[in-house]
């Protein structure tokens, strides 16, 4: 199982951005996935989740602001953010579940100017 995260950047503060995360080597459709961040100074802490039924789940954080989505038939989910504040930069990562294992992707950095 592979996991492919992409899509951050360098982004001005108020602007948007579509992470993308992409899977292989395993069943998509059905997989539970979340959207991670480590921003600087702090330990990873989750952002943003869909699961079977694509019911999805957001931090209090990104409620408003993040948008988890997914395209089955190009086995990726997204994570799309708007209006981004200087407080959103870090490392975003990826992660799929699958039964008792956790397979996460390398991370994307996203950088907000103010």
């Amino acid at each position: 199982v592979q996991l492919q995260a992409s899509g951050g950047g360098l982004v001005q503060a108020g602007g948007s951005l579509r992470l993308s995360c992409v899977v292989s080597g395993t069943r998509f459709s059905s997989r539970g996935m979340g959207w991670y961040r480590q921003t600087p100074g702090n330990q990873r802490e989750f952002v943003a989740g869909m699961f079977a039924g694509s019911r999805t789940n957001y931090a209090d954080f990104a409620k408003g602001r993040f948008t988890v989505s997914r395209d089955s038939d190009k086995k990726t989910f997204y994570l799309q953010i708007h209006n981004l504040e200087p407080e959103d930069t870090g490392i975003y990562s990826c992660k799929v579940v699958i039964g008792t294992q956790e397979f996460w992707g390398q991370g994307t950095q996203v950088t907000v100017s103010s």
